[in-house]
């Protein structure tokens, strides 16, 4: 009798001990399935995840933990995203975390890659120790070039000897964490090569200009000039017809250029005449690089170059020209705008 009677005991309990382990697992899964649909509570403004390359799924949670979110344990989270198969295609990038989001519309979200685009622009007219600056100071931006010199900056980007000045088209480029100075550079260097093809194709069939290397030059120059689009064909129709002439070019951004860092905000007249590669007053023809970086109504203005008889143009000191087709008319010009010797 007592076996019997120790058996239905131990039967009793088994049977108690599944419907135990029944109840709490349901409970468990009730739990778990309302934490992957509940909404997840944050105060405030949206929040930022970064997720970074080499990231664990465990390092995720730490920065959602960080950022405020305190749904749900662990052990539920990376049951959920075992359950999706998320937890190695998570993708590397800046999310936006909103209040309302449920714990799986986040995962979803992480593994579609619908990452934060960040930006960066590169401005007409810039040089490239300007742009480079730029780049250094972006906090976004992994740094890959801020430590190699123009040599072997033009070397990982697949471009050996050729000389960066000039090769960046202005424009602005959009990326996503995780991407490089290297990488915005290489786009913007392919966008300037095709810019300049382009233009190339469509121009002018009088342009005293040889290769489309020479266009670009001629460009930069014109990006210098002046600021106004609407002045660009008139000082590019200037610079075409002292080329076809022989004339120097006399543009001052060019001996600015070739003076490089002992350029300390004016000219004088001996920078005038001392001799770089250069300097426009004492060379004619183009110089021999770029010396910025010309935006695409540049390149248009330099290939087709309005017509006219204008040689000469002087700043009205307000961003605007005045263009001259003699010496006398310049000389005029030049005493009432620059000296205030109006008549």
């Amino acid at each position: 009798m007592a076996k019997k009677s120790s058996h239905r005991v131990l039967k009793a309990l088994i049977a108690l001990t599944l419907l135990v382990s029944v109840a709490v697992g349901g409970w468990l899964w009730q739990r778990y399935q309302g934490f992957a649909s509940t909404p997840i509570a944050l105060s405030g403004t949206e929040r930022i995840l970064s997720v970074e390359s080499g990231d664990g799924f465990q390092d995720i949670l730490g920065k959602l933990r960080a950022l405020g979110v305190q749904e749900g344990s662990d052990l539920e989270w990376k049951a959920l995203a075992h359950e999706m198969q998320v937890i190695s295609r998570l993708q590397v990038g800046d999310y936006t975390i909103r209040h309302g989001i449920t714990p799986r519309e986040l995962l979803l979200k992480l593994e579609s890659g619908k990452v934060i685009q960040h930006r960066f622009t590169i401005v007409e007219g810039w040089s490239l120790r300007e742009l480079r600056a730029a780049l250094a100071k972006h906090e976004v931006l992994v740094q890959k070039a801020r430590d190699l010199d123009d040599a072997a900056l033009m070397a990982a980007l697949d471009r050996p000897g050729q000389h960066p000045e000039g090769r960046f088209l202005p424009e602005t480029y959009h990326f996503t964490r995780g991407q490089s100075d290297l990488d915005v550079l290489r786009r913007a260097a392919l966008a300037m090569d095709k810019a300049v093809a382009d233009v190339w194709a469509m121009r002018s069939d009088d342009v005293p200009l040889e290769t489309p290397e020479q266009l670009l030059i001629l460009a930069s120059i014109i990006e210098k000039e002046t600021g106004k689009v609407s002045e660009r064909p008139e000082i590019a129709g200037v610079f075409s017809r002292r080329l076809k002439l022989g004339m120097r070019l006399q543009t001052d951004p060019t001996v600015i250029y070739g003076m490089g860092s002992a350029y300390a905000g004016n000219i004088r007249r001996s920078d005038l005449t001392t001799d770089t590669p250069y300097n426009t007053y004492t060379r004619a023809g183009l110089p021999p690089t770029p010396i910025a970086m010309p935006g695409r109504a540049a390149l248009m203005a330099a290939a087709n170059p309005a017509p006219g008889d204008t040689l000469y143009f002087v700043s009205r000191g307000d961003g605007s020209h005045v263009f001259s087709a003699t010496l006398a008319e310049h000389n005029r010009a030049v005493a009432c705008h620059q000296l205030r010797r109006c008549r």
